[in-house]
């Protein structure tokens, strides 16, 4: 069998997921929910909404962030754009990408132009989340190193699985519609601190539905599209760890999803953890003299800007958000991110006493950091991965989201997730992120 095949059997087959799991899909579809509806008036997700209104119908049309309605393509990619505008939804280091921003607006904008049942809608969602994770797996760490980003190309996958899940593909169809897809999904990291970030997660749910609508439609293409002498692995310097798809729908890969809880880039979340277990109630910020970083190599070209002068560039910079954190600053809150905290002088010379250090013996979801003030040295190590437990995630996410929303609206918010199983649960949750009107 092709990938294309392995992948389309198992999505287009039953499946049995665990309870945890199923948990942390209903986990990332209210995180998604929250940072899409926070991040629904940042300047890309104005844009992709208004691109997406450009194609609004009155049949088989889907709700958009905030307001209005549009073809399902457009839809996904809007959603998918403003759900990652803010950089603060859940990633997964199995294969450093966010899958949720590019699997959920592919099967939401589908299940209600098709009007699936909530049943339906989870089923995408599992299948969906699951094969971007493996895909991501296959391609491996040479992919990202590259400077692909797999939010955008891994992420692409599991929105076909997802979107095909929801119109009712065959495994036949679905592998075609893999194949088509193999030829569309695309994101670079040299967008990184820029709107095409974000967009990247849009452009892989708007792929995500219209390949699986031109599969259903008989669209065909070269069945070894992915692995082939030219497929898709090969020319984006993929590993073909083909043992990534072992066990596919026994084992699931997702399960091990992080999550944000601070407004950033995921690299920088080990390190304001440590640093934040530190106690430093003793020491003014201004009596630090040397703040050190060891952090795992790859994260240096991610969120290593030494400098930068914008709200975009500051998520991805250690030093600037480690003399955030320092200074007394939310790394919780968006209006830190701002240029007049890149440019304020006491968290510039703060800045200016940290060094990030490259360390290989720790692992990507690791970092150690060491704060010197004259004589007295403390240090921390922290793993974000140490905690995922779906419980205390679920409390996380609860304040996470009524922090960025508010709590009548978080709370109605989580009741659309306890409610979205039932048979008019994804139209109930359209309805929510539709209606809600955009902040200005």
């Amino acid at each position: 069998m092709t990938l294309a095949q392995i992948l389309g059997t198992f999505a287009t087959g039953p499946i049995t997921p665990d309870t945890r799991m199923t948990r942390f899909v209903h986990c990332s579809l209210y995180d998604w929910a929250t940072v899409g509806l926070a991040g629904r008036d940042e300047p890309v997700a104005r844009a992709a909404r208004a691109m997406a209104l450009e194609t609004a119908g009155t049949k088989n049309s889907a709700t958009v962030f905030g307001s209005g309605r549009a073809s399902p393509a457009a839809a996904a990619l809007a959603n998918g754009a403003a759900s990652h505008a803010l950089d603060y939804d859940d990633t997964h280091f199995g294969y450093l990408g966010h899958p949720s921003v590019a699997v959920v607006p592919a099967a939401l904008a589908l299940a209600e132009a098709k009007a699936a049942t909530g049943a339906d809608f989870i089923e995408a969602l599992t299948v969906g989340l699951e094969t971007a994770c493996r895909v991501g797996a296959w391609m491996g760490r040479p992919h990202y190193e590259a400077g692909f980003h797999q939010t955008g190309t891994s992420g692409a996958f599991g929105a076909t699985a997802a979107a095909g899940r929801i119109l009712g593909l065959n495994a036949d169809q679905m592998a075609q519609a893999f194949s088509l897809t193999a030829t569309r999904a695309a994101g670079l990291k040299s967008q990184f601190g820029t709107m095409g970030k974000p967009l990247h997660a849009g452009f892989a749910a708007e792929v995500g539905v219209t390949t699986a609508l031109l599969a259903q439609m008989g669209a065909t293409s070269a069945p070894d599209a992915l692995e082939g002498p030219q497929g898709f692995g090969p020319t984006h310097s993929g590993a073909a760890e083909i043992s990534a798809l072992h066990n596919i729908g026994q084992e699931w890969l997702f399960s091990g999803v992080s999550y944000k809880f601070h407004a950033c880039c995921h690299g920088l979340h080990s390190m304001l953890e440590a640093l934040r277990s530190i106690d430093l109630t003793d020491i003014p910020a201004s009596a630090i003299d040397t703040v050190s970083i060891n952090t795992h190599p790859r994260w240096l070209n991610v969120c290593n800007q030494p400098a930068p002068e914008t709200g975009l560039q500051a998520k991805f910079s250690y030093r600037l958000t480690a003399a955030m954190v320092l200074g007394g600053l939310d790394t919780a809150a968006l209006d830190v991110y701002s240029a007049e905290t890149c440019a304020r002088g006491d968290i510039c010379a703060l800045r200016d006493r940290v060094t990030v250090i490259p360390d290989d013996t720790l692992s990507d979801s690791e970092a150690q950091v060491c704060v010197t003030a004259g004589e007295t040295v403390r240090s921390a190590r922290h793993d974000i991965l140490t905690t995922n437990d779906p419980d205390a995630i679920k409390l996380r996410l609860q304040d996470k989201s009524e922090t960025l929303l508010g709590r009548d609206l978080s709370a109605a918010l989580w009741e659309d997730i306890c409610y979205i199983d039932k048979p008019d649960g994804p139209a109930v949750l359209a309805a929510r992120i539709g209606t809600t009107p955009p902040n200005g």
